[in-house]
């Protein structure tokens, strides 16, 4: 069985967790210890990471990050369940965190705490709340965070191809914050037009359907009376992308096929290839079967000019 992609939120915060803890706490002296198994009797989903962090101020603590793509209701009561287990199972204190991504359409209140009240008796958990939609795109490459270049092109501000390229080329300066790319290209398609993505960067929807983070907003879906700031919005995002994981997916299995029945095909050739259309794949995949040489394959290729 292939393994998922490991692009969700455990593995983004994974990468530089001690920038992370500092920018969400605002805490400098932070320390990263570790990062705790999350697999719970009754709660385990990819959104949720707890860290062990050091304070020289306070000691040993736990920070709680829940990152949903948009706020759903529920959270309140998710998070003073998830902070109630995990002292209970660690015995230190939580600091919980809800991490909001994308702005709802009916731009809901979103609070701070989890209330009830039964008999006179009062349950309360307070939270901080982070929407990445408020927060400034020039502070990420200002002090460094590196967890936050994917979601560049939906911080306030960071919609721009400007912006795109320079986070581009601040995840290749790392071998692994590269690997986050394809989630890069996923949130700028939020934003901007997919034609200007693809020929910035690398577009790899084989690598995002494997991912939590493709699977929680194709269960989501585009809500309607999307704000006009998503452009294209999601589902046009999606469409698209898929349309060019299927062209990547086709280009893949007639490259494949012509090299077992002509052997290694050149640089040049394999370019040629790739500019055709689904259609003209398709039509060659049914005719490379009579190709005896390069030379077919070449005079076949010059005739679709």
């Amino acid at each position: 069985m292939t393994k998922k992609a490991d692009i969700g939120s455990k593995r983004l915060i994974s990468l530089a967790p001690n920038p992370w803890v500092r920018w969400i706490t605002q805490r400098p002296e932070l320390h990263v210890e570790e990062i705790l198994n999350t697999e719970f009797q009754w709660i385990d989903r990819e959104s949720d990471v707890l860290l062990k962090v050091y304070s020289p101020e306070i000691g040993e603590f736990l920070l709680l990050n829940e990152l949903q793509i948009r706020y759903n209701s529920k959270m309140p009561r998710r998070l003073r369940a998830y902070t109630a287990l995990a002292e209970e199972r660690y015995n230190l204190p939580v600091y919980p965190v809800l991490i909001n991504i994308l702005p709802k359409p009916t731009n809901p209140i979103i609070p701070p705490r989890y209330e009830s009240e039964i008999l006179g008796l009062i349950a309360r958990q307070d939270y901080q709340v982070i929407n990445l939609w408020e927060i400034d795109v020039n502070l990420v490459f200002q002090q460094k965070i590196a967890t936050l270049l994917p979601f560049v092109p939906i911080l306030k501000g960071g919609n721009t191809e400007k912006n795109l390229r320079q986070a581009v080329i601040e995840l290749r300066k790392d071998e692994k914050l590269n690997e986050l790319e394809p989630l890069l290209s996923f949130f700028a398609s939020f934003v901007l037009d997919i034609p200007l993505i693809q020929q910035i960067m690398r577009w790899d929807m084989t690598v995002l359907r494997e991912s939590p983070w493709y699977e929680e907003i194709l269960k989501e879906g585009l809500e309607k009376g999307e704000q006009q700031g998503l452009q294209q919005g999601l589902q046009q995002g999606l469409q698209q992308g898929l349309q060019r994981g299927r062209q990547q997916e086709a280009e893949t299995l007639i490259l494949r096929q012509l090299e077992r029945r002509l052997g290694e095909i050149e640089f040049s050739i394999k370019q040629k290839i790739q500019s055709l259309s689904i259609a003209q794949l398709e039509i060659l995949g049914e005719n490379l079967i009579d190709f005896s040489n390069r030379q077919d394959l070449l005079n076949y290729l010059e005739n679709l000019d």
